[in-house]
């Protein structure tokens, strides 16, 4: 039973999901959440860490066994480094991983589609079911595509990079497992562009950007769970308690687990009946335009794909370096 004086990370707890955005096991295993989600940024950011050395030389030698070139063999241990972070973490976890499909992907629907079938076998393969996992695909018109066929086969999709109103429509028609709005980085666009250097969590663009969202989903009776993402503060969590998900990292966890205010819920499937904007149908010429008369969401999706596939980059750097050394 959660008390006045809980903290705010378990009142939290009591209202929505709460998912651990970091590959670091001992952040996971820490604050228990019942998901994680990972992505190249936090892989790469562990991948160096000494206690994860074994792991990274574990999948060295099962990409040396893969393939002949040493490109190839960079992919194969790539793509193996995600699942053997991501099946380490389900050791932690009660529920689902999330796993990233490689950025540079994203406007390709047969490439993204193969790699995701790839890292899934390779769970499989580790004896993990594929319920247990997220693949992770950038919210374009291409990757929307590619995950409602992936959908079709049993493989549940996270919809990442995820800005405007028009990429949550087209994603809840194409029946997708879950989406990541990403409130952080809404939030980064707007102080920049408009000047405004702090907001509450009741004017914050990046927490209304959810809020609109997750009304539509339930006002419409969609299934797709929505997961806000990228948090620059507590404020922003808070003012999102009752999202059916919330990824959070582990420093804005530990500041939630030291705070003890009361929280009030923000979002309710009761409330959304009367908050939900009229349900619209988006084509893919319908998606292109809604989607490109959001300037802030124009300019992050394609700021995150090249982020994304920039770390993508260095880390296969690394791993290239770990193969020819």
């Amino acid at each position: 039973m959660v008390t006045a004086m809980s903290s705010c990370l378990d009142q939290l707890k009591s209202h929505t999901v709460v998912v651990a955005d970091t590959g670091d096991f001992d952040a996971i295993a820490q604050y228990q959440p019942q998901d994680a989600t990972t992505n190249p940024s936090l892989i790469l950011s562990v991948v160096g860490m000494s206690k994860y050395s074994k792991i990274v030389q574990e999948c060295v030698e099962f990409g040396r066994q893969q393939a002949s070139s040493t490109e190839d063999q960079v992919v194969d241990v790539t793509d193996k480094l995600f699942v053997a972070f991501g099946t380490e973490i389900l050791k932690i976890v009660p529920g689902r991983v999330s796993t990233e499909v490689d950025a540079r992907l994203s406007f390709d629907v047969e490439g993204s589609v193969a790699k995701a079938r790839k890292l899934i076998g390779l769970y499989e393969s580790a004896g993990v079911s594929r319920d247990r996992v997220l693949i992770k695909l950038s919210t374009t018109w291409e990757g929307i595509q590619a995950a409602k066929i992936l959908e079709a086969e049993g493989i549940h999709c996270n919809m990442t990079l995820l800005f405007s109103f028009a990429q949550a429509v087209a994603c809840g028609e194409a029946g997708v497992t879950l989406i990541s709005p990403f409130v952080g980085r809404i939030y980064d666009w707007f102080v920049k562009n408009d000047g405004q250097k702090s907001y509450t969590e009741d004017n914050d663009p990046g927490v209304l950007s959810v809020r609109k969202i997750y009304n539509y989903y339930k006002k419409h009776g969609y299934e797709t769970i929505v997961m806000g993402a990228s948090f620059r503060n507590t404020s922003q969590i808070t003012g999102l308690t009752g999202c059916d998900y919330l990824t959070i990292s582990p420093k804005l966890l530990e500041q939630l687990k030291q705070d003890s205010k009361t929280m009030e819920v923000k979002l309710t499937k009761e409330a959304a009946q009367s908050l939900g904007d009229d349900k619209i149908s988006l084509d893919e010429k319908d998606f292109r335009f809604l989607h490109n008369s959001d300037a802030m969401a124009v300019e992050k999706l394609a700021e995150g794909i090249r982020k994304f596939a920039a770390d993508q980059e260095k880390l296969e750097d690394k791993i290239r370096s770990l193969l020819l050394g």
